[in-house]
């Protein structure tokens, strides 16, 4: 890396598929950054609900679910890795007195920006019972990238990026997420595209 190209840190932003992106996996994603260093990063894709509820996922897990506002709602293709492996990306749960802004789940990632993601089992048993955080999206996967991959990738035009909105992953219907996040660019898809002009 040259000395005048400092590292950028892209945690807690969004990243916006631009339209020549055709990887299947990622074609009209919006990522949601949970960590970016010079060891590479590591995000959920927030916007490509997969066929399973969190009902059926908790069904799958011998957990009944309490919450009603969660039951219909998808869970998401965070990624191509781990498709086994459930993500939940959530509010912040902080012990009461904790050290060190602690979060009560035992396998949590904190990200600079307001959130967290959660791995481990706990976070959906506290959902089960009703409690928990109050806003989640769940993936099964997550996306990754190698050290400098994301960086080349962006050289190569394959992504926008811009600050995330949280109203975007919480608030937005799933259909409208990609335009919504384009937006905060003040962007909209068509002016992307190769074809500008053509409907």
């Amino acid at each position: 890396m040259s000395i005048d190209s400092a590292p950028i840190n892209l945690t807690h932003h969004f990243l916006i598929a631009m339209p020549g992106l055709e990887d299947a996996s990622f074609a009209r994603s919006v990522v949601y950054l949970c960590e970016h260093s010079e060891r590479g990063a590591l995000g959920l894709i927030i916007n490509k609900p997969s066929d399973i509820t969190l009902k059926g996922l908790f069904d799958k897990v011998d957990l009944s679910l309490r919450r009603e506002d969660l039951r219909a709602e998808p869970v998401f293709q965070g990624g191509p890795v781990q498709t086994e492996r459930g993500f939940v990306l959530h509010e912040p749960m902080l012990m009461d007195r904790a050290e060190n802004d602690e979060s009560v789940y035992a396998s949590t990632m904190t990200i600079p920006g307001g959130l967290e993601m959660t791995t481990s089992k706990d976070v959906l048993e506290a959902l089960s019972t009703g409690a928990g955080p109050r806003r989640v999206l769940i993936t099964l996967g997550y996306s990754s990238w190698g050290e400098g991959q994301l960086e080349s990738e962006l050289a190569e035009n394959a992504w926008l990026t811009v600050g995330a909105d949280l109203s975007v992953i919480f608030d937005t219907p799933v259909t409208e997420r990609y335009d919504r996040a384009l937006g905060l660019l003040g962007l909209q898809a068509w002016m992307l595209s190769p074809e500008a002009g053509h409907a």
